[in-house]
């Protein structure tokens, strides 16, 4: 946590985008730490809400579309070989496919809150050739969704910031079901919709 207090320390905002672009990508960054965190600097008042919120889209959302771009651009060979330095094993890989295959497009609005998914639901997106027009809908809204709601947490939390492990491990999978069910409807719906005018 030295190193991201540093990063906001000198370089504020910026340094915000920079880290949660590398995060999505797949660096070992503790993504809903360094949000939670960001948010208790919020509540010492280091940090503004609104541009913390905007910062971290910024970032979730300029990482989701550079693994995009990356998957698009290299596929799924270049994803195997350097996949293992940064922790992204094949049992991963297949899981995150079968999920795209099960859900899809709604998955890149809830991945985010799936670790290991949200590195990797891009890459599989963009291997699978699903529309960059469409893919930003889903993948922003739920770089927002997600932000808002780590950044949130950390400013309700205020002192009690680090706990956010304890509140993820607890509620995740409620979190998670509660935003699948929501999605899955919608997208229901959307599709319905876009069909009838056809």
């Amino acid at each position: 946590m030295q190193h991201i207090d540093f990063l906001i320390e000198h370089f504020g905002y910026f340094g915000i985008i920079i880290v949660l672009i590398g995060g999505i990508v797949g660096l070992p960054i503790p993504d809903e730490v360094l949000l939670t965190y960001i948010g208790y600097n919020v509540f010492q008042g280091k940090l503004t809400y609104i541009l913390s919120l905007l910062s971290a889209f910024i970032g979730a959302a300029g990482g989701i579309s550079l693994s995009y771009y990356i998957g698009n651009k290299f596929g799924m060979p270049l994803l195997k070989k350097i996949g293992p330095k940064f922790h992204i094993t094949d049992r991963k890989i297949h899981l995150t496919r079968d999920l795209f295959s099960k859900i899809g497009p709604p998955l890149l609005l809830i991945g985010y809150f799936i670790p290991g998914v949200r590195h990797l639901v891009a890459y599989i997106a963009a291997i699978n050739n699903y529309p960059f027009r469409k893919f930003i809908g889903f993948a922003y809204s739920g770089a927002f969704l997600w932000s808002f709601t780590f950044i949130t947490l950390g400013r309700k939390l205020g002192e009690n910031w680090n706990q956010v492990d304890f509140y993820v491990s607890k509620y995740s999978l409620y979190v998670i079901l509660f935003f699948l069910v929501v999605v899955i409807i919608f997208y229901y719906f959307w599709r319905r919709r876009v069909q009838n005018e056809f």
